[in-house]
């Protein structure tokens, strides 16, 4: 398996039916990646995901489960969300061919997911603000719809293309993973609160909006250290003496 797909996850939000998991696993070993996360399945394991899953067995077997999303996330530097539905507000928005590229750069720095929704309802919008890139794979406009593992095939065999081309800049600084940037979200939350900038009566998708902002550029651990240091440094000013 390339070094560069070791690095990236497969990330299935409430799967329904156990055997687009086995089929997701299948999509996955074809084209060399071998790490399955499932966050709340409704049913797993199960003998229709082995069924389905063919000679992936052991994609399955490795296949760790997440009680939320934010838990299958929090140790990645970058996620990506698969949706084939417009949405008014979401992250950046890119071709999956294109995501591809951007998952493969942000690999030499730390693991990357692509966020998969359930058969049904997708990602919420809680789960697609929790990624930085919205992905979208070109369909019909009359039907726009894919099977879960259809999407996840597509996503694994743009990554089996891109990976050859790829050559990622080798970066010494320690990129920030999801886990700090919802620090750093929580921390604005407070410093918005405390100043009076962001009233929570009408927030205006004040929230939304710079989820959006910090989703367009890649920040490192001790760039958002030191965004947290003058968030911290202001709220300590502004408190009463």
């Amino acid at each position: 398996m390339s070094g560069q797909l070791e690095k990236v996850r497969i990330v299935l939000c409430r799967p329904n039916h156990p055997g687009n998991i086995g089929s997701a696993a299948r999509a996955m070993k074809t084209m060399g990646l071998g790490d399955l996360r499932l966050v709340a399945p409704e049913r797993f394991p199960a003998p229709e995901a082995e069924w389905l899953a063919s000679s992936a067995a052991d994609v399955l077997a490795r296949a760790r489960l997440h009680a939320t999303l934010s838990e299958a996330l929090g140790d990645c530097v970058a996620a990506f969300a698969l949706s084939a539905r417009p949405r008014e507000w979401s992250p950046a928005s890119l071709a999956v061919r294109e995501a591809a590229g951007a998952a493969l750069a942000r690999a030499a720095e730390g693991s990357v997911a692509f966020v998969f929704g359930n058969e049904t309802a997708g990602l919420s919008n809680e789960e697609v603000f929790a990624c930085q890139a919205l992905v979208h794979i070109p369909t019909s406009a009359q039907y726009t719809s894919l099977n879960l593992a259809q999407a996840v095939q597509i996503v694994a065999y743009e990554l089996r293309m891109a990976v050859g081309a790829q050559r990622p800049p080798a970066r010494a600084e320690m990129p920030a993973t999801l886990q700090d940037m919802e620090g750093l979200y929580a921390h604005l939350d407070e410093a918005g609160l405390a100043s009076g900038f962001f009233d929570p009566a009408d927030p205006k998708r004040l929230r939304e909006r710079w989820r959006r902002l910090f989703s367009r550029v890649s920040l490192e651990r001790e760039e958002v250290n030191i965004l947290r240091g003058l968030l911290r440094a202001l709220l300590q000013n502004d408190s009463p003496k």
